[in-house]
């Protein structure tokens, strides 16, 4: 049984109060674009809150117009903190689209609000912190998804936004259909059951620390791979590269249809 969570903390980008410390999305609205293609007004709210962590599978629904970053952090529970945004004919009618919009917290972390429609509309993205080992299903439609400092089991599919991995270990799988793939590996190998990201439409960057260990396996159907971390092959680097580097682990693919590959070291 899902809780509903109208808004625990609510406008907190209006300002820090009493002179608390700054936390990182004091500002999230002010980075928001200010218009929707066409002559509307806009209102922005951003809305804090905290879920013990499940048991089980951790789902969280971004469709259709919104973004996840999640976060490792060492708190026990999860930090919810959600940047709801609306576009209307007048901000009093933006403001009142965002008061109908609630937070679905459980198992499944979604927003549900009013119909969207030609002239007006909403969205809401969401930026969690989790403690490691927590199991996360990701999804949304138009939004990217980041992944940062975060060791878990890792599902994460979007249609049209990139996904981005920043020190992350775990078994950790990703889908898009319209973004590209950025990837930080860190340390001296991937700890856990490895990476598997994919993209049809986006290219692939990839930094790997030196003296890195793994086996990578990258490739492109249209496009060009291009590498400055050495390599070990047989035959000719093409679009597609199947390689161990240093003693071999956990294998990193990252593979794309239309879009260039490269591959950095640091």
């Amino acid at each position: 049984m899902r809780r509903k969570i109208m808004s625990l903390t609510l406008l907190l980008a209006i300002g820090v109060v009493g002179g608390a410390a700054a936390e990182p999305w004091d500002d999230w609205c002010d980075r928001r674009w200010g218009r929707h293609g066409w002559d509307a007004e806009m209102h922005c709210e951003v809305r804090e809150m905290r879920l013990e962590a499940p048991g089980g599978v951790l789902h969280v629904d971004a469709a259709p117009n919104g973004g996840i970053r999640v976060e490792g952090w060492e708190g026990g529970d999860i930090r919810i903190v959600v940047r709801v945004s609306a576009w209307a004919h007048t901000e009093e009618d933006a403001r009142d689209l965002i008061s109908q919009v609630e937070i679905e917290t459980g198992r499944t972390i979604e927003a549900r609000g009013p119909r969207r429609g030609r002239r007006d509309s909403w969205s809401a993205d969401f930026w969690l912190f989790v403690p490691n080992g927590v199991e996360l299903e990701l999804e949304s439609q138009n939004g990217g998804i980041s992944i940062e400092n975060l060791d878990g089991t890792l599902d994460m599919r979007t249609r049209n936004g990139g996904i981005s991995v920043s020190n992350v270990s775990g078994d950790v799988r990703g889908r898009t259909t319209n973004g590209g793939l950025d990837i930080e590996l860190t340390g001296t190998r991937w700890q856990g059951a490895g990476l598997d990201l994919l993209t049809t439409n986006g290219g692939v960057s990839v930094d790997i620390p030196e003296n890195y260990n793994g086996r990578l396996r990258t490739s492109t159907v249209n496009g060009t791979l291009r590498t400055d971390f050495p390599v070990t092959v047989r035959g000719r680097i093409d679009r597609a590269l199947d390689t161990q580097l240093g003693e071999g682990g956990p294998t990193i693919r990252a593979r794309t249809t239309n879009g260039r590959v490269v591959l950095r070291e640091y």
